[in-house]
């Protein structure tokens, strides 16, 4: 996990071929000034990546009508030999380093002028050694790529060799980079095609023409002082940061040739692999069953629990223990997709943080889970019970906001007894985080900022609860015995694991929200899939970059096996019906698939657990109805929660 930021100046930036709405990228639209000085931005980016930092600049030069030169410095560095600078370019990477076995420092520089900040991580796609470390990879992969900027494929026509675009579009992984390609003047930016990783962009207006990229919104102390600035401007300047829509963006700088400045325009690239764009368009070729594909769709679920607990020769036993039948069911397909998801994400490579750690190897993993005791999180850690060695603990991190009466906590104790019994050689360990809204002031500012450009009491309930949760600091019983009765001592405990597993995407794409159930019966199947389609193609707006800020700010990496490219794949070729059946009841129909999942793995009670959002389970969103509104009959009348909100409310 990475902080990586850019600050552009000198350039006039043309945004007009954008295919967004006009009035988010034209300079002339207007947005709240957002004073911050560089080391406002710095501190922001160093929270999230706490094992080094660096800066450095690439000083543009107008040489009359002909062209432009440029020469990289020191953060602290001047144009060499007394020249002017036009315009500047100016990098910033902090690092969490998570991959390789020699420390690194970002931005990265190579011997043709190349300057990277990369915030991802390369699981698949292109081909890296299991120490290797993925922005130096990347680095020497992109500087050997064509200069001419155009390409639309994987390789120039011209010159035969690959494109930046079809670097970028071949990783399987979540990403976000900001690269200037020296010998073509051209600077490349953009984040993955989900938005697993947050990129947030500040286009220039009619009254601040810089342009800044970062993975984060800092926050001046002297804003958070300013009346002036609490009376308009709400949380965060919401009109000044924007979330990078998901794409390959290029900028290629020249001399404008009618006057003494250098102009540069936005160019936005498709993403060159064929597969992935499939993904993008999220089509499902089976969405509306006959009732000859019901029928059959029936009698494999009966075949498949006769297998299950009548084992024969028809049936072997799979990678989990369990049986599965000589045709394997949709649900064991995913259970293998699954699991290989969890392996790439912990167990593939060598851990950096593991070699600097200087404690022995079995005292030390740096895996956890944002555990709730739901489906989703019991999956996950019974998975990475599978892919880790036996002698290694596993933090399940839980937040609450009601002591041990949260809903979430609840279920969380009850979920620690199923894994133990599933697992019994691990040793579980889970982490109680309680926490008091009440006391939150400071914290609550903090992860307003965090949050921005999202802007409602919601998306502020989750980021607190994630931001907390991530920071694993809690508490742990002594007792290590299916007994939870309470009566055992908490010691204080904080988790040091630098990556953390999420649940996010099983929802949107196994029907889990109660919207999917809505527009099922509104507009039956076909309804229930372009709702899931939007949930899907709208996700890096509404969740994954506001959430990947809210952890990442511990300097912990969030990674969302759900999300995975290979398991969204496979989940688009399995029929509707046999992800979900939404005539059942909750906790029976929605999210199906992942119920058989669940029981494959031996998690019974877990396959029954209707779903439970993290502001409602830890009893955050209660406890904010309560301090904003008075009750929470008051917030629903409020918009169920989804107001903006501006920084007088109670929450500041």
């Amino acid at each position: 996990m990475c902080g990586i930021a850019l600050i552009v100046s000198g350039i006039r930036i043309d945004t007009s071929s954008l295919p967004f709405d006009s009035t988010t990228a034209t300079p002339t639209r207007k947005s709240e000034k957002l004073l911050f000085s560089l080391d406002d931005l710095k501190e922001a980016l160093r929270r999230r990546g706490p094992d080094s930092f660096g800066a450095k600049k690439v000083l543009l030069q107008l040489l009359g009508q002909n062209g432009v030169s440029s020469f990289t410095v020191e953060e602290d560095g001047d144009a060499a030999d007394g020249a002017i600078e036009t315009a500047k370019l100016h990098f910033f990477g902090a690092t969490l380093q998570l991959r390789g076995i020699n420390p690194l420092v970002q931005p990265l520089t190579d011997a043709s002028g190349n300057v990277l900040v990369y915030n991802g991580e390369i699981f698949g796609g292109l081909h890296l050694a299991s120490d290797c470390n993925d922005a130096e990879f990347l680095l020497q992969t992109v500087g050997e790529c064509c200069s001419c900027g155009s390409c639309a494929t994987d390789r120039c026509v011209e010159c035969g060799k690959s494109s930046i675009a079809g670097v970028l579009s071949a990783i399987k992984g979540p990403w976000a980079i900001i690269y200037w390609q020296d010998s073509s003047r051209t600077l490349w930016f953009g984040r993955d095609a989900f938005g697993r990783r947050s990129l947030l962009v500040h286009w220039p207006t009619v009254d601040d023409s810089t342009f800044l990229l970062s993975s984060v919104s800092p926050v001046s102390p002297v804003q958070q002082a300013s009346a002036e600035y609490e009376d308009h401007n709400g949380i965060g300047c919401l009109s000044y940061w924007e979330e990078l829509p998901c794409g390959i963006y290029s900028v290629h700088v020249d001399a404008s040739k009618t006057s003494g400045y250098l102009v540069g325009e936005v160019k936005i690239h498709e993403y060159t692999n064929s597969m992935l764009n499939e993904l993008i368009k999220w089509e499902r070729i089976s969405v509306e069953p006959s009732s000859e594909d019901l029928h059959t769709f029936c009698h494999k679920l009966s075949l498949g629990q006769h297998a299950k607990h009548q084992p024969s020769s028809e049936a072997v036993p799979n990678k989990t223990g369990s049986i599965q039948p000589a045709i394997p069911m949709p649900a064991h397909i995913l259970l293998n997709a699954l699991k290989e998801s969890v392996l790439r994400r912990t167990s593939m490579y060598t851990v950096y943080q593991a070699v600097i750690s200087g404690i022995r190897q079995e005292k030390f993993f740096p895996v956890a889970i944002l555990f709730s005791g739901g489906l989703d999180s019991m999956i996950l850690a019974a998975l990475l019970d599978k892919c880790m060695d036996p002698s290694y603990e596993i933090d399940l991190l839980n937040v609450s906001f009601d002591g041990q009466l949260a809903p979430d906590r609840k279920s969380a104790k009850a979920g620690l007894n199923e894994l133990r019994r599933v697992a019994p050689s691990r040793k579980w360990r889970l982490v109680e985080i309680d926490a008091d809204l009440s006391d939150l002031v400071f914290e609550t500012s903090h992860v307003m900022s965090l949050i921005n450009p999202a802007n409602t009491y919601m998306d502020l309930n989750i980021g607190i609860a994630l931001w907390l949760a991530a920071g694993g600091d809690g508490w742990v019983s002594d007792a290590n015995t299916y007994d939870n009765d309470g009566n055992h001592v908490r010691i204080k405990y904080k988790s040091n694991a630098k990556i953390l597993l999420v649940g996010s995407g099983a929802d949107e794409q196994c029907a889990g929200y109660g919207r999917h159930r809505t527009s099922y019966r509104r507009g039956s199947w076909l309804g229930l899939h372009e709702e899931m389609r939007l949930d899907m193609q709208r996700i890096w707006r509404r969740n994954l970059g506001r959430d990947d800020r809210c952890i990442a700010d511990n300097g912990k990496e969030a990674r969302f096996p759900f999300l995975d490219e290979d398991v969204i794949r496979l989940l688009l070729n399995i029929p509707l019906w046999e992800v979900a059946n939404l005539d059942q009841p909750s906790g029976i129909g929605d999210k199906r698939i992942l119920r058989e999942v669940a029981e494959l793995l031996g998690l019974y009670e877990a396959a029954v657990l209707p779903k439970r959002a993290i502001q409602f389970g830890s009893r955050i969103a209660r406890e904010s109805n309560r301090k904003n509104f008075g009750s929470n009959r008051a917030a629903n009348q409020a918009s169920a929660g989804s107001v903006t909100i501006h920084r007088k409310s109670n929450f500041c």
